[in-house]
């Protein structure tokens, strides 16, 4: 029980009887015989501890730096407290650690570490809020051509490259600007395109389409800019284009004989493909009811779609999967390889290398949340998601370097949760800032080697 206290105040001859104050006990309740109690008396604790050392991935490659300087400012500078370079710098910490929309600054706007990495207060939602509507078009295509010109410079001593080009639908619930209905994805959606690198992952170059945009859309054009500006500082680099069969089309066959590209890509099937197969398929079933064998096979064929401009070498693999015939058709001008090779030793690659690459960036950095009015403000957060995966991307570079292999397979929502969401306090002195982490962090020596690379 809680006692209760009475004041008692005495006025000359009279009593007067003063409000209650409660003695107030912090018990949440007994285990056994333990009270268990909670209070606030501790220090301020930060769960971003490891925003050190993503403060030193920023100054070893200067990536949100170099961004920010494309980043329109027309603001009244006797009115401007924060940058371009803080405010791009807090928003994509921001997604980094987790919080994906503006107003989790207001949960944030008190945090220690928050406050030591970006050197003072954050900016409030209503400050970044207009600070992701201040593109213009031509900003945009300024951000755009920085993005292709960051990954040709990243090529230096490689002999060839993979551009995987995949898309993504982004469901949208409100009045955004171009959000259309999609009769392929049944909603009002934004459609995402991405270039990755085949090997790396790391993002060529991600584009904003409106909702009602077929896969190719703007792909063949946006190619071409990729390829003249790799070609222009490595010209004789072996470059191969994978996609799914969303992306063939006549326009990228004229690319890949335009700039000797090599490419792999699936086809859709139609009544001529059909025909082609039928024998084969036929074949295969028969085997599979007979003898109850489940059994691929591969066949190769010459096929040229109306709108083409000449015939190309396909394939098609015809398989029993024990629950239909399961027939796939693509097309390549790989050399030297057969059917089997190209498809299993290249082909199907694209679905880590491509697939879960965007599901990385669309479901763990939130490329999902598109939810501003404007096109272009938009467009600005799906590049700040994408810029938030670079960096995932290079911890995961420098996790290779000194982590094992059940590290190593990390991906982003993993990375977030075991090694960057840590508890940690600061202090600082006039000489010193001592981030001082949980003595509880599992993976402390990991943290400590990463920290350490230089």
């Amino acid at each position: 029980m809680q006692s209760v206290i009475f004041k008692v105040l005495k006025h000359k001859k009279h009593t007067l009887l003063a409000h209650p104050i409660m003695s107030i006990k912090n018990t949440v309740f007994y285990r056994g015989k333990k009270e268990v109690l909670v209070d606030f008396s501790a220090q301020e604790i930060s769960s971003d501890g490891a925003l050190i050392y993503l403060e030193q991935l920023e100054r070893k490659h200067g990536l949100l730096k170099r961004i920010s300087s494309f980043i329109p400012d027309n603001r009244n500078p006797l009115y401007t407290i924060y940058d371009r370079y803080s405010q791009l710098k807090q928003r994509v910490f921001m997604l980094i650690q987790g919080y994906e929309d503006v107003n989790d600054v207001n949960h944030l706007k008190n945090d220690p570490l928050f406050k030591d990495v970006l050197q003072g207060d954050l900016a409030s939602q209503p400050t970044i809020s207009r600070f992701e509507n201040c593109f213009d078009k031509a900003s945009i295509f300024s951000l755009c051509y920085d993005f292709i010109d960051r990954y040709v410079e990243s090529l230096e001593g490689r002999d060839e490259i993979i551009i995987d080009v995949d898309a993504t639908d982004d469901p949208t619930h409100g009045k955004q600007q171009l959000t259309m209905f999609n009769g392929f994805y049944e909603q009002f959606m934004y459609n995402e395109l991405f270039f990755h690198d085949g090997e790396t992952g790391q993002i060529i170059l991600p584009v904003l389409r409106p909702g009602n945009s077929h896969s190719n859309k703007w792909y063949a054009g946006i190619l071409t800019r990729i390829v003249k500006r790799i070609r222009a500082m490595y010209p004789d680099l072996k470059i191969t284009i994978r996609t799914d069969s969303g992306f063939s089309c006549p326009a990228f066959y004229k690319v890949a004989d335009k700039y000797s590209l090599f490419f792999a890509t699936g086809i859709a099937s139609n009544n001529v493909l059909k025909e082609k197969v039928l024998r084969a398929e036929k074949a295969v079933r028969k085997l599979y009811l007979e003898q109850g064998k489940k059994y691929q096979h591969f066949i190769e064929y010459t096929y040229q779609a109306k709108s083409w401009d000449k015939p190309q070498k396909c394939y098609a693999k015809i398989e029993s999967t024990g629950l239909g015939m399961n027939v796939r058709h693509f097309v390549s001008n790989i050399e030297g390889k057969e059917a089997r090779e190209i498809y299993f030793d290249f082909y199907v690659k694209r679905g880590d290398r491509s697939e879960n690459r965007i599901k990385e960036v669309k479901n763990m950095c939130f490329s999902d949340r598109l939810s501003n009015h404007s096109f272009t403000a938009n467009f600005f957060r799906l590049m700040m998601s994408s810029i938030s995966y670079e960096f995932m991307r290079l911890i995961k570079e420098e996790i290779k370097l000194v982590g094992d292999k059940t590290v190593q397979k990390w991906q982003v929502s993993s990375i977030r949760t075991y090694l960057l969401k840590v508890g940690a306090t600061i202090k600082t002195t006039k000489r010193r800032v001592y981030y001082k982490l949980s003595k509880a962090f599992v993976y402390k020596d990991l943290f400590r080697n990463l920290i350490a690379l230089k």
